[in-house]
């Protein structure tokens, strides 16, 4: 599940990508410098609220301009572009549009290091940028548990079809090598347009588990969303969690018909978002013999989105006011973009309650079209309880214990509530401690530190998660 931060000064780093040029090595030592001695890749650390989030700048020049990509590595790996360069003597300007942010810095005199600040959204912050290797600076942590080939399994590329909604999807099935026909599983990922592979911040969650999985002699489907890598369909946020229970329905019934697999024996992994998918496939669509939770919200998205961030504002060590403040204004937009996606007037209320949080109008207006698109109207108003309540077999949620983005406070007793009611008969929620919202061990959950953490599942929630399965369809200890 993406963080929603909405209108709220958080974090950001920042990160410039150029060919770095081996003429701008090394700044001129005396006068002052030309443009060429800002290309280059430049990395600082921002402190934030207790936290340090790691900006990189990778300057280049096209045809006598300068200019840039920026990054937070620790937070996406996905980079924004410089909107603006200016360079006035020894000094250098960079404005990041996307975020209203803004770095100036001093080149200092026989050094390879900017001094300077970064602002956005009337906060600066002091940073200083030291050239780096390009190369160095903008490769990730190691990732140790993403497999390699050749695997002790079967890899099959496959392709099956939503006929409801008349598209293909892609996916990968592995195969256990021995025996069959197999008990297996779908996975069923986050928000957000997500591969098959659930890849964030570079951890392959899906590819992880169902290595993990296959290896303990259940086959795994997982596929890309509608809309991403090879399947038909528009992506998120255009198609709501409904139509990605129609496409997991539709990867059930691909398994069923499968001659590899035991029809009688399929299950569903849904994490964060797809905790809420799993049950709608087998309350509204077709029924499986088992469902695993992996921080599956269990109250309406609204109160999710408001607990996550003012949890997230708590967990940076910014003040009580601060936290408030925060909450006020966020339950404040909530309120507007629940009714703004049929009311006029409740859309005119979203853009002056997010003008007023120092937004350009581009970025008010790309708040209003996240705010009113069809997959957010569809999450903040549904609520997971009564589907929950009709689930009659076994299922298993875990939550980890510092998740900022799925609060366990707040779902796992609602959780528990909806399953006691339910027809299951077995039903158990946990909380595993110390694992963040990806279920990986953190200091604190923030999402800064998912790029960073190696580990991309907890080996603790792969072991459950595969005797769990294991049990629920007869295979030997």
């Amino acid at each position: 599940m993406r963080l929603y931060t909405l209108p709220l000064l958080l974090a950001f780093v920042l990160v410039l990508y150029p060919p770095a040029s081996a003429h701008a090595q090394d700044a001129p030592t005396d006068g002052n410098p030309p443009e060429e001695a800002f290309v280059g890749t430049w990395e600082g650390t921002l402190e934030v609220g207790g936290q340090a989030i790691r900006l990189i700048f990778d300057i280049q020049q096209e045809e006598g301009t300068l200019t840039g990509m920026t990054y937070s590595p620790d937070q996406s790996p996905t980079g924004m572009p410089i909107s603006a360069v200016e360079v006035t003597d020894e000094r250098i300007m960079l404005e990041i549009a996307q975020i209203g942010g803004r770095f100036e810095g001093t080149l200092a005199a026989d050094t390879p290091v900017l001094t300077g600040a970064f602002s956005q959204r009337g906060t600066t912050l002091p940073l200083t940028l030291t050239r780096t290797d390009r190369a160095a600076a903008l490769a990730g942590p190691a990732r140790p548990q993403h497999p390699e080939p050749p695997y002790p399994y079967a890899v099959r590329e496959v392709t099956f079809t939503n006929e409801a909604d008349s598209l293909t999807l892609a996916g990968t099935l592995t195969l256990p090598d021995a025996g069959g026909p197999h008990p297996a599983v779908v996975l069923i990922g986050g928000s957000g347009p997500m591969n098959r592979n659930a890849e964030v911040f570079g951890h392959k969650l899906f590819l992880v588990l169902a290595d993990h999985l296959t290896r303990q002699g259940i086959a795994v489907l997982r596929y890309d969303e509608r809309g991403v890598g090879a399947s038909e369909g528009t992506a998120w946020p255009a198609a709501t969690s409904a139509a990605f229970a129609r496409d997991a329905a539709a990867a059930v019934r691909f398994l069923q018909a499968h001659p590899a697999i035991a029809a009688d024996a399929i299950g569903l992994i849904g994490h964060s978002e797809g905790g809420i998918v799993a049950p709608l496939v087998h309350a509204e669509h077709t029924p499986v013999a088992f469902i695993g939770l992996l921080a599956a919200p269990s109250v309406p998205g609204d109160a999710v989105l408001e607990e996550q961030l003012a949890a997230t504002v708590a967990a940076q060590g910014l003040p009580d006011a601060m936290v408030a403040s925060t909450r006020s204004s966020q339950r404040a937009l909530l309120d507007a973009a629940k009714q703004a996606s049929t009311a006029a007037t409740a859309r005119a209320e979203l853009r002056t309650a997010l003008s007023l949080q120092g937004l350009t109008d581009a970025q008010v207006q790309a708040q209003i079209d996240q705010l009113t698109s069809p997959w957010f109207s569809f999450f903040l108003t549904h609520d997971p309880q009564p589907v929950l309540a009709q689930l009659n077999v076994p299922v298993l949620a875990l939550y980890g214990s510092v998740d900022l983005q799925v609060l366990p406070a707040q779902n796992t007793g609602p959780m528990q509530t909806a399953l006691d009611a339910s027809p299951s008969g077995d039903a158990t929620v946990e909380v595993m401690p110390g694992l963040n919202h990806l279920f990986q061990p953190a200091p604190t959950g923030l999402p800064s530190e998912y790029a960073q953490i190696e580990t991309t599942l907890a080996p603790a929630v792969l072991e459950r998660l595969s005797a769990w399965i294991r049990g629920q369809v007869g295979l030997e200890q």
